[in-house]
């Protein structure tokens, strides 16, 4: 146990270190307390092989082909989460199977791993769905408006149609009359059988 003294000194001791310096001493001083990268940001221990995790976040972007942001934060957390599973089974293989609070440890890392790997790929399975839905039905849309608008202007040539043949109907009408009026005319040079024929005959 500590004497009063001694608790002094350390206080005293304490108010004097300010700590690392440079930004050389302060990247060792942050690594002081690490040991296997399980936790804080995600890097390739030195150890490691640097290649292999490249080849292996380039692999997955090329099989799920991320087009947003958001799915490339995803895929590049499948790369990390697999990697730091690998990491504790090959941990928890080169440990002392008597060290039982080890060994539980690793396990703990591989097993939350291996769920942040699985809970990423739903993540970005649920997305894709999500967005390929968004577009089907943009795309119906799309279709629909597309067939609306085909289907208004068959019905307004149709329409057109109709009344172009109705304005020929009324000049074929109005060209009859003004023939039989023509016909009827007292100066109408034809022979006088046409005339008593369309005299009879009903104007329409």
């Amino acid at each position: 146990m500590s004497t009063t003294a001694q608790i002094t000194a350390n206080k005293t001791n304490a108010q004097k270190s300010t700590g690392p310096r440079t930004d050389d001493g302060k990247s060792r001083s942050s690594r002081n307390n690490f040991r296997h990268g399980f936790t804080g940001a995600f890097s390739v221990l030195p150890g490691e092989n640097q290649p292999d995790f490249n080849h292996l976040l380039e692999s997955l972007r090329a099989e799920h082909q991320p087009a947003t942001p958001t799915e490339s934060l995803l895929v590049d957390g499948l790369a990390q989460h697999y990697w730091l599973k690998q990491r504790a089974l090959r941990l928890l293989s080169a440990s002392d199977q008597s060290d039982e609070k080890q060994i539980a440890l690793y396990l703990r890392y591989q097993t939350t791993n291996d769920r942040a790997f699985h809970k990423c790929l739903d993540q970005l399975l649920k997305l894709r769905a999500e967005t390929r839905k968004a577009e089907i039905g943009f795309e119906s849309q799309r279709r629909k408006k597309a067939e609306d608008k085909r289907r208004q202007a068959n019905e307004n040539r149709r329409a057109e149609r109709h009344g172009w043949a109705l304005l020929l109907d009324e000049a074929k009408v109005d060209g009859q009359r003004l023939l039989n009026l023509k016909l009827r005319s007292p100066n109408y040079p034809g022979p006088p059988s046409v005339r008593t024929i369309l005299a009879v005959e009903p104007v329409a």
